[in-house]
Formats: C-alpha cells, sequence, structure tokens
C-alpha cells in the first residue's frame, strides 16, 4: 500500500518507519525542512532506541523517503495518515490548529479517492468535524478512519511492531478492511468501533494508565505514615490479574506529552458536556502534588532551609529512554530549588540539550556525566530512572559529595545497596530504608 504519514514527530516518525519495515511505500511529510533535512542526511530529530537503525533498513530497501511536498504526497497515495501535533491550549483543551490546517491541505490535493486516518489524539468527534471541513475544501470521496496510537516513548518501535491491540473507528466497512488488513501482520487483536468510540478509547486508556500511577503515589505517601513498604504492597497488588503489576511504580509522577495533555483534555470534553470528571480532576491534583515530595524531603533534612545549597539532579526527561521533556517534573523541582536559592548541577544522558532549552533561567550548571554533577554537592535528587544510575558505585558517589543526602524520586537503590555507606537515604513510599531521616515507626491507633 502507499501511505502518506503527515507529522515526523514521535508518533508519526516511528508509525511510518514501522509501516515501512512492513514493506509498503512510505512517504513522511513535514513542513519543518529542518526536520526533512536531518532525515533525509540519515540523522533523526528525536531520540528513540533504534530509530536511526530501522531508519536507515527501510530507506535502504527503498520503501520510506521523506519530503515536505504534501500535494504530491497525497496524490500518491491510498491512505493518508494525519499524525501532527495536538498540544494543550492554556485551558486543557487539545490545540487543533495544526490538525484542522493539515487535514484542509489534503482535501485540497486528493485527485481521487483516500483513506484518512487520523492518529493524533483528538477530542471526541474530531473525525466528523474534520471530515465535514474537508468536504467543504473537496468534492473528490474519502473515507474516515480513527486510529488512536498507544506507543510508549523509549520503546517505540516494539510498541508500534507488537501492539497489545489495534483499534480502528470506520464508518464504511470497505475502509476498515483495508486497515484490517494493513495491521493484520501485527496482531489478531483487532477491534472495530464506531469513530467517536475509538477516539474516547485513547483517552480513557491513557487516562486510566494515569490514575494507576497516581492511586499508588497516594499508597506510598501513606505507607510512609504507616511504616509499609509500597514496593512490596505494589508487587501482592500486582499479583491479582484484574489489577496487573503496570503502572504501579510509586515514584514522582508522571509527565511527558500524553498522559498530563489527555487528561486534561478528557476533563475538559466532560467539562463541554456539563459533566464533573471529579476522579480525573483528583488524579491531576496528587501528580501535580506529588513531584514536590523531593522538595518537601529536602525541607525535611536542611530545615527549611535551601539558600546555598548545591544541589545535584540526575535525570531530566520524564521518564528513560527519551529525550522528552515535555511536562517533565524535573522542570518545576528545578525551578522550586532555585527560587529557594539553591544552586543546582543537572545531568541527564540524552535529554540535557532539550530541558536547558525549555528552563530558559540562570543558576544550573550543565553536566556531562553524573558524577560531575554530584561533585561537591550537599545533596543528589534522582528524578529519572536511566539504567545507568542504578548501576553508579554508591561508594565513589559518596566520596564525590560534600554532604551524602539523596533524594531517590524512583526508588532506583535497595537496601542491600545501602548497607555500609553513609547516605541520608530518603526514597518514596519505603520508610524502613530510609537512612537518617527514619521516623519511629507510628503508634497506630484503630
Amino acid at each position: 500500500m502507499r501511505i502518506t504519514v503527515v507529522g515526523t514527530g514521535y508518533v508519526g516518525l516511528v508509525s511510518g518507519v514501522c509501516y515501512a519495515k512492513l514493506g509498503h511505500d512510505v512517504m513522511c511529510v513535514d513542513k519543518d525542512p529542518g526536520k526533512i533535512r536531518i532525515l533525509n542526511e540519515g540523522g533523526v530529530p528525536i531520540y528513540e532506541p533504534g530509530l536511526r537503525e530501522l531508519i536507515a533498513e527501510v530507506r535502504q530497501a527503498g520503501s520510506l523517503s521523506f519530503g515536505t511536498d504534501l500535494p504530491d504526497a497525497v496524490r500518491r497515495s491510498e491512505l493518508i495518515i494525519l499524525a501532527v501535533g495536538t498540544p494543550p491550549l492554556p485551558s486543557g483543551e487539545a490545540n487543533l490548529a495544526y490538525i484542522d490546517h493539515a487535514a484542509l491541505e489534503v482535501a485540497e490535493a486528493m485527485n481521487d479517492r483516500k483513506i484518512i486516518a487520523v492518529k493524533s489524539t483528538v477530542p471526541v468527534g474530531t473525525n466528523e468535524r474534520l471530515a465535514s471541513l474537508m468536504r467543504s475544501r473537496s468534492a473528490v470521496a474519502f473515507d474516515s478512519i480513527s486510529l488512536p496510537e498507544f506507543l510508549r516513548e523509549g520503546s517505540a518501535i516494539h510498541d508500534t511492531l507488537h501492539p497489545d491491540r489495534i483499534i480502528i473507528g470506520a464508518d464504511s466497512d470497505e475502509a476498515a478492511s483495508k486497515m484490517i488488513g494493513l495491521h493484520k501482520p501485527l496482531t489478531d487483536r483487532i477491534i472495530v468501533t464506531d469513530i467517536r468510540s475509538a477516539e474516547m478509547i485513547k483517552y480513557a486508556s491513557n487516562a486510566f494508565l494515569a490514575t494507576k500511577i497516581s492511586f499508588i503515589n497516594e499508597i506510598a505517601n501513606i505507607c510512609e505514615k504507616v511504616g509499609a513498604d509500597v514496593s512490596q504492597v505494589a508487587e501482592g497488588m500486582g499479583c491479582d490479574r484484574r489489577i496487573g503489576p503496570s503502572f504501579l511504580q510509586a515514584g514522582i509522577g508522571y509527565g511527558g506529552s500524553c498522559f498530563p495533555k489527555d487528561t486534561n483534555a478528557l476533563i475538559q470534553i466532560a467539562g463541554h458536556v456539563n459533566y464533573e470528571f471529579k476522579l480525573l480532576r483528583s488524579v491531576v491534583e496528587v501528580n501535580q502534588d506529588q513531584r514536590f515530595s523531593v522538595i518537601r524531603k529536602l525541607n525535611a533534612i536542611f530545615g527549611g532551609e535551601l539558600e546555598g545549597l548545591n544541589v545535584a539532579v540526575w535525570g531530566l526527561a520524564f521518564k528513560p529512554n527519551t529525550d522528552d521533556v515535555r511536562d517533565t517534573p524535573a522542570l518545576e523541582i528545578i525551578g522550586r530549588l532555585l527560587d529557594a536559592g539553591a544552586k543546582v548541577r543537572a545531568y541527564d544522558p540524552v535529554a540535557l540539550d532539550n530541558f536547558r532549552t525549555l528552563l530558559g533561567r540562570e543558576g544550573v550548571t550543565w553536566c556531562g556525566d553524573a558524577m560531575e554533577a554530584a561533585q561537591g554537592t550537599d545533596a543528589l535528587c534522582l528524578l529519572t530512572d536511566w539504567p545507568e544510575f542504578a548501576g553508579v558505585d554508591l561508594s565513589r558517589l559518596q566520596a564525590a559529595m560534600a554532604r551524602p543526602v539523596l533524594i531517590d524520586g524512583r526508588n532506583v537503590f535497595q537496601e542491600k545497596e545501602l548497607l555500609g555507606t553513609g547516605f541520608v537515604y530518603y526514597s518514596v513510599g519505603r520508610p524502613s530504608l530510609n537512612k537518617g531521616v527514619k521516623q519511629p515507626m507510628p503508634a497506630l491507633q484503630f
């Protein structure tokens, strides 16, 4: 099948490359000539493990190309996939300006019947509105498909080639059949729905996963007060097949381009139909507060006086194996540290440049490795669970720091690794592992 993918962000680029891997003739189009130049020169404008190598493979096979000429790409293709960004507006609603513009450009270029599939995350009813918009510009017939994506940054290629399920929202049996055929090599678990339900599945899925994260973080906060270990609690919960172990890792909350955007957008969608989504509002509130647990723990250790402290921060991306810093907890945590008068030494294996641009403030020393960041500091805050941090020599780390205070925001270290060290250690929901700040076991009264 000849496919045009509009947009070369995480979703569009990975999707296009994976369709090419299946043997389809794919053209990825973007309005940003800088991105296309990088791709045509063999580079990759985003960090995603394995993506550079897979692009080289499918380009060598002649099944993938990049360009800026959308009308030409539309005319040569049977399937047009819209994968442009829908960033949040200040209200929390999805900004549909980019996808509206792309849809109109596609409509004006269509020369025969096409399938228009929307991979961008859009509010319920958007596909119908886009179809109406396109028909106002073109008399050429087309079929609308909602094709939500469920990839995770850091494992996007695996998630695309080995999906848990494929959701196809269709208003045409013929178009649905073609989409089933396209995705059949990936999985037999293909669910065909109406278009509005497919749009809702995407939001509902991300909202539920965000809910699991906020729930286990609330449990972690209670564990800190009653003397239980959230890691053991989560393991016991996850063995129940009705619950499962995924997204039960306590920490400093979620970030990135999906969960924050999609939870807020779903709250707005509910509001537009006069429904107050109280549960999801609480999920967002809990997540926002959880990232500041790092600051609260530093204040507990240093008596509320952070001014003049040298604080190392390990991890700036919102999660490991990505350079994405959108809505990363590190942004607000470092902001609070700077506001309190602390000096920050920051390191991330791949997201340093993106974060430096995002932060746009003075007062941070940008370091080339983890030990450089820790050198001479009064405290270290671990905010992203990159594998290299778990393998650090804690004795060497302690020697590098002026004061061995370690705030482990991702529960990376275990008790056996901390034995014999002099760290003042504070993790999330594991009070028995805390060192130097351990409170007496509470006298519970029921």
